[in-house]
């Protein structure tokens, strides 16, 4: 299968790159960039030196191919999806533009025009957990944010258990690297350094995501930590009775038994009883953990993962994999470092 990416330049771009270049059943066919049109993957990823003699091209010159990944701002692959559907019967977004079906939702969560609901209608949801039927044979897939992914993974089996009573508390933790390429004052050393800037108390647009896939309230609030990789959710939830932790992990057993990217975390150790991020950077995996007051009645569930990776790019190749029909972890097997 020939693939195109189409926002090589950017950080989650050339994580979908990187791992195309691994895919046994993948031929990176072309890379777009309109900033570094012209110049090799390498000067750019220096990662990919001696990986590919690929260099940049713009998105003008793209030919058809069987598959293109979307790797755009907001926005722009609303605007383009008339396009990318004639150049490869099979289009990936990651970006926001297909991921909200509730019109009214879309609109608390973003500004601008929504999408037309026709190609709206025909993306299915890239959460591989949730939409493996629906993934198999789809000719166009909606990626999830990072942290929505994160979110729900932890949430939904216990909402489709019906243990959630009211609103989630989900606070979540991300690495500089999801805020892209692009360098704004947030982003710039000197003020990030150190710091653990909340950046959204209130309002984040995964929440909405988040609300759609799991059917429950949410209140998401976002810190901004130094990390470069790596996204933690902490999930404050409190449970519809009285439960036990024995029952808790039953059901997210029961959920994930059969999952190859999500890991249950139930160490008994001090430094790594709950998911950290730092051990997934590069890899595909979601690990989920949990802890239970002695009252049963307030939990708190942990989710972890790399948001480049699971929070993107690999979750993309694993949609691929699933609407192939090939193995789904191929081009995915990286198990991470320690320490790193």
């Amino acid at each position: 299968m020939k693939a195109s990416v189409i926002g090589g330049g950017g950080y989650i771009g050339g994580e979908v790159v990187r791992l195309l270049l691994q895919h046994p059943e993948v031929e990176l066919a072309q890379v777009t960039s309109t900033r570094h049109s012209g110049r090799p993957l390498r000067a750019v990823h220096p990662n990919l030196r001696d990986q590919s003699d690929l260099t940049y091209v713009t998105d003008d010159e793209v030919r058809d191919c069987d598959v293109v990944f979307l790797a755009m701002p907001h926005g722009a692959s609303m605007k383009g999806v008339d396009r990318w559907s004639s150049v490869a019967p099979v289009v990936v977004d990651l970006s926001a533009d297909f991921r909200l079906t509730d019109h009214a939702r879309r609109e608390r969560y973003y500004r601008g025009p929504a999408p037309d609901p026709i190609w709206l209608s025909r993306f299915q949801a890239g959460i591989p957990e949730l939409n493996r039927e629906g993934l198999r044979g789809a000719s166009h897939i909606a990626v999830p944010g990072c942290m929505a992914n994160a979110a729900i993974l932890a949430l939904h089996p216990l909402a489709a258990a019906g243990l959630v009573d009211g609103a989630v508390l989900v606070d979540a933790r991300t690495g500089s690297s999801g805020g892209g390429r692009t360098p704004d004052e947030g982003s710039h050393h000197p003020e990030r350094s150190g710091a653990l800037r909340m950046a959204k108390p209130h309002g984040h647009r995964h929440t909405a995501e988040i609300e759609q896939a799991c059917g429950v309230p949410v209140q998401m609030s976002v810190t901004a930590i130094e990390a470069v990789r790596g996204v933690q959710v902490a999930c404050h939830i409190r449970p519809s009775r009285t439960v036990t932790e024995r029952e808790l992990w039953s059901v997210y057993r029961d959920a994930y038994r059969d999952e190859p990217f999500v890991r249950l975390v139930r160490e008994r150790s001090a430094l790594h009883r709950l998911p950290e991020p730092k051990i997934l950077s590069g890899t595909n995996f979601c690990d989920i953990g949990l802890a239970l007051n002695s009252a049963g009645d307030h939990l708190v569930v942990v989710a972890a993962l790399d948001n480049l990776v699971k929070g993107g790019a690999g979750n993309a190749v694993h949609c691929l994999n699933i609407a192939s029909g090939w193995d789904e972890t191929a081009g995915l097997s990286f198990a991470g470092l320690h320490p790193v």
